[in-house]
């Protein structure tokens, strides 16, 4: 019985790990959109000169400048959520494998206690 409550300890855990990752997957893709509107407007405007906020100021900055380090960040989000995907599979897997444990465990428990 004692096994059987660390699995479902296990399970837990590596459902709250898997949620994490979800969760941080979900705003590396907000920000991506959020750059992506950015670059959107950004090409649309003529002018050389754009400003752009840096912590509490507003500076002005060359709109090519401002473009690589859009283009930049994206680049580093599209990196990031990469990696959680992959973290994202490497869970999930575990999961499956401690779900079938646990699965196991519980069936001969059942069978056990039945016979």
């Amino acid at each position: 019985m004692k096994e059987l409550e660390e699995v479902m300890n296990q399970l837990q855990a590596q459902n709250q790990q898997l949620q994490g990752i979800m969760s941080q997957k979900q705003t590396y893709m907000l920000q991506i959109h959020e750059l992506e509107k950015a670059l959107e407007h950004l090409s649309a405007v003529k002018e050389q000169k754009v400003y752009k906020a840096v912590g509490p100021l507003i500076i002005e900055a060359k709109k090519d400048d401002v473009k690589k380090e859009l283009e930049e960040n994206r680049e580093d989000m599209d990196l990031r959520i990469k990696t959680l995907e992959s973290q994202e599979d490497k869970i999930k897997n575990k999961l499956k494998e401690t779900q079938k444990k646990f699965q196991d465990m519980a069936d001969k428990y059942r069978g056990g206690q039945g016979g």
